[in-house]
């Protein structure tokens, strides 16, 4: 082992004759093992956002979405049989999307009718699995059932069997003039996201009952396309138009659903940024430690430098104390961070009850569970950001250490 190395660690091992330096080097390693914690579990909780809002919007929405113009795809078949030759889709389904309101008793709300295949459907999003009273295949051609989102069902005051009327803002032609075309549906399902937009505002049909309410024929909307990596939905949507007829155009989950991830994204910079900042307070600790210690250790310096020690290794035995500080005190945080950033559904659920009240209340946020997400990457960068900052901090004093006078410091001794 090099001396400086040994020295070094004996004064981090040695009783000091100042107990105020050891309290601020036990100060400092706290501050970064706690920093360092709160950067894992908070960019944890963040991870955890932007998954579970990805899954929420994905069980609903596709990952690409293909429509013509006009709202209008007549030779649908073709082009699902065109995009299914691309090596990433691995499903296709068509949809008729339109605008319509809802009528039970007094109660009356506007909402999206999607005209879907119950069967493709299932294919391309998650409706089916959050189902909470009936099921998507109980949509049938021709016996005009509805399958509604649950806070609209609320709304309107309707359960699985009731019968609401659907008024489309296409109109039939009267003598008395045009009006709008009404048709009587039975709910005979409620599913439930998890995301308001979709739970509120959108009602499920048959495709064929869609197109005969909607009189468009055998055409529909546009395709829905499932992909075997949904992060490749851009780069696919962009392949899949030079192949296309031009009058097509084809969107992807990231842009029909840019404001959501935007938002989350920036938040989590942001928080990495602040916490970054308590680290930073933390790790700079150890310069005032170093500093005093420095000057507590004036006549073993000078014996050192006397006995032939370099100022190089004067600077290395003050930065492995430093260094130390920093190790341990980012060990710590990583470790109860991730420890914590893996158990956050049970330690809130438990400060909660403790404290009688819901952070995220169902009725205010999408997401009323604090979901987490400990990535390794995440991980990595905290700690190496940690380490980095904490050997920062030691470079001044070591400096300072190296450039003491023996026989300035011996002078009184």
């Amino acid at each position: 082992m090099r001396y400086e190395l040994l020295v070094g660690l004996r004064y981090t091992r040695a009783k000091r004759r100042n107990h105020f330096i050891s309290f601020i080097s036990l100060t400092s390693m706290a501050g970064i093992a706690l920093g360092v914690a709160a950067l894992i579990v908070v960019l944890s909780v963040m991870n955890g956002f932007q998954r579970e809002l990805r899954e929420r919007i994905l069980g609903v929405a596709s990952h690409v979405q293909i429509a013509g113009s006009g709202n209008r795809l007549p030779d649908w078949p073709a082009v699902v049989a065109r995009v299914a030759e691309h090596p990433r889709v691995v499903s296709a389904a068509p949809f008729v999307n339109a605008q319509a309101m809802l009528a039970a008793g007094s109660a009356v709300r506007g909402a999206v009718v999607r005209g879907v295949l119950p069967a493709d459907e299932d294919r391309v999003a998650d409706i089916g699995r959050h189902m909470r009273a009936g099921e998507l295949a109980s949509l049938r051609p021709g016996e005009w059932h509805i399958v509604l989102g649950a806070e609209l069902a609320r709304a309107l005051g309707l359960v699985r069997g009731d019968k609401v009327t659907l008024i489309a803002p296409q109109g039939q032609v009267t003598p008395a003039g045009v009006i709008p075309r009404l048709r009587q549906f039975t709910v005979t399902g409620i599913f439930e996201v998890g995301m308001f937009e979709y739970d509120s505002g959108l009602a499920l049909v048959h495709l064929e009952d869609a197109q005969r309410l909607y009189q468009m024929d055998s055409a529909v909307s546009g395709v829905r396309l499932k992909l075997d990596d949904l992060f490749a939905a851009r780069s696919v949507a962009r392949e899949l138009m030079a192949k296309l007829d031009p009058a097509l155009y084809a969107t992807d989950w990231t842009r029909s659903h840019a404001n959501f991830f935007r938002a989350v994204e920036i938040e989590k910079r942001v928080m990495f940024i602040i916490l970054t900042l308590i680290v930073a307070v933390a790790a700079f600790n150890i310069v005032s430690t170093l500093v005093m210690l420095v000057t507590d250790k004036n006549a073993d310096i000078a014996i050192l430098r006397t006995l032939g020690a370099s100022p190089g290794s004067v600077m290395q035995i003050f930065i492995v104390q430093g260094a130390l500080i920093g190790v341990i005190g980012t060990l710590i945080g990583v470790a109860g961070g991730v420890l914590l950033g893996l158990n956050v559904d049970v330690v809130v659920p438990a400060i909660e009850n403790a404290l009688g009240f819901k952070f995220l209340a169902k009725d205010v946020y999408y997401i009323s569970d604090l979901p987490s997400e400990v990535l390794p990457g995440d991980v990595a960068t905290i700690g190496g950001v940690s380490l980095l900052l904490s050997l920062l901090a030691t470079l001044y004093p070591s400096w300072r250490a190296s450039r003491v006078n023996p026989a300035e410091a011996l002078r009184y001794e």
